[in-house]
């Protein structure tokens, strides 16, 4: 099961894109594949240890997943893992890594990686779920350019 990348330019800087991305008290102003996104157990902000959970639009089934920060270095990246999703999947990680590209823009590049069951259909579903999920990402990384690059 290899990983799947997906890359955008963002004119802003690594910290501004960092902390938009985990602000999850601001998170539906720019995401438009979430319906609802939420930290758990209590927790004020993202950061290692954090579990949140995120709830796709109703278009996508109203699908919601746990995850936990795995990492989570402001500005370079930040990753998680599932705790709790879809009975579709039994393993789903993602990272989030911003690389300055020069003085006034960033390279944001979302990497995931995701497991399908029943095992003995992955063969089938895999690579439509990984389709589906890379078209999705890619929606969501133009809207948060569009959301960077017209926040002051």
């Amino acid at each position: 099961m290899a990983s799947v990348a997906t890359a955008i330019e963002i004119h802003a800087s690594p910290e501004a894109i960092f902390d938009v991305l985990h602000d999850y008290g601001r998170r539906l102003e720019w995401d438009p594949f979430l319906s609802e996104a939420c930290l758990l157990d209590g927790a004020l902000a993202a950061g290692l240890g954090v579990t949140s959970r995120c709830t796709a639009r109703p278009g996508f089934g109203g699908l919601a997943m746990e995850t936990v920060y795995v990492a989570f270095d402001r500005p370079r990246v930040a990753a998680v893992k599932m705790t709790r999703g879809p009975a579709l999947l039994s393993l789903f990680a993602a990272s989030i890594r911003q690389d300055p590209v020069d003085a006034e823009a960033t390279r944001v590049t979302y990497r995931f990686k995701l497991s399908t069951r029943p095992a003995w259909l992955r063969g089938v579903i895999q690579p439509v779920a990984e389709a589906v999920f890379r078209r999705e990402v890619r929606a969501r990384l133009v809207a948060l350019k569009a959301h960077c690059e017209r926040t002051p």
